[in-house]
């Protein structure tokens, strides 16, 4: 049996509950590249572009306040 892949959005969970501070999308995908958490298909690293673009299709987890993504949760 395989293991899940883990979603960029549970990533972004992770760094920000880490730091436990809102952060911007340009931190999120530094500490997310920086620490390996999140491997595109493509290996390319995360940009803030698709860390934003998870904001916005999760308003239930992410909120953006002040220039700063915070978890909701």
């Amino acid at each position: 049996m395989t293991t899940p892949k883990p979603r960029l959005e549970d990533a972004m969970v992770y760094a920000l509950a880490t730091t436990g501070r809102g952060l911007t999308t340009e931190a999120i995908a530094y500490v997310i590249n920086r620490d390996h958490l999140y491997l595109r298909s493509d290996r390319q690293p995360v940009s803030s572009a698709q860390v934003y673009a998870a904001v916005c299709r999760n308003p239930a987890i992410f909120v953006k306040e002040g220039g700063r993504i915070l978890l909701c949760m």
